[in-house]
């Protein structure tokens, strides 16, 4: 299992915004197999952490060309600057 760490300073988010960042969850999940997909914005910081099988798909999906004009309003409209982090998990418990 994989997850994908989205860490952004926030600029301006508008009502754009929220249709594609709803558009693109519903994307990840139906075409590229993501198993969840959490974001919470507080202030101007937002992250967001998505989880996967495996590599091949959070590739896929970062080259997914409606993503890819996603990533793009993202950098010339809502985000300062951003961090992207794709990691392992080695280990998973609940309690």
């Amino acid at each position: 299992m994989f997850a994908v760490i989205f860490r952004a300073k926030v600029a301006k988010l508008d009502a754009r915004y929220s249709e594609m960042a709803a558009k693109m969850r519903q994307l990840a999940m139906d075409k590229y197999h993501c198993v969840d997909f959490v974001a919470v914005t507080e202030g101007e910081q937002e992250i967001a952490i998505s989880y996967w099988q495996n590599e091949a798909d959070i590739l896929a999906w970062k080259q997914d060309s409606e993503h890819q004009i996603a990533q793009q309003l993202g950098r010339s409209s809502w985000y300062e600057r951003y961090q992207v982090e794709v990691v392992e998990i080695k280990r998973q418990y609940q309690g």
